[in-house]
């Protein structure tokens, strides 16, 4: 497994990670309206994020072999792919979350203007989600022998 790998599958992890936080707070502060009341029930994502995150981090820099290359010519447009899928499904969550607000209040409602910065947190974890998807998917279509 080379470097562009390990980095999708961490990033994978890290934003699938993150948007279910993000949901679970959604759920608590909105839903059940209640807030946590201490210091560690505020904070224990957080701490978990940390405690996963970092030791990640430095296990991504490691490499397995000193001849190891950081990247080659077919990472790069693997990379390039992906950064396409992953442009092209900005825009198109954006539509969607627009339409969903509208069907949701109407085209009459009004909406907050604090829940615009959530949306666009939530569409850049999706981004980054499929990104690290196309990479991932991009790697395991490699040619099994086959002659093109």
């Amino acid at each position: 497994m080379n470097k562009t790998q390990k980095i999708a599958w961490f990033s994978l992890a890290i934003f699938s990670f993150s948007i279910a936080l993000a949901g679970y707070s959604f759920y608590c502060e909105f839903v059940v309206k209640k807030l946590p009341d201490s210091f560690l029930s505020r904070h224990w994502s957080a701490l978990v994020f940390l405690v996963i995150f970092i030791p990640a981090l430095i296990l991504l820099r490691k490499k397995q072999s000193p001849a190891e290359v950081d990247s080659d010519e077919r990472d790069e447009l693997i990379r390039k792919k992906a950064v396409i899928a992953s442009y092209t499904s900005v825009w198109i969550l954006f539509i969607i979350s627009i339409l969903i607000l509208w069907l949701a209040i109407g085209p009459e409602g009004t909406i907050a203007v604090w829940l615009f910065p959530f949306i666009i947190l939530e569409v850049f974890f999706i981004a980054m989600i499929i990104y690290s998807l196309a990479i991932l998917v991009q790697y395991g279509r490699e040619s099994k022998g086959e002659k093109s």
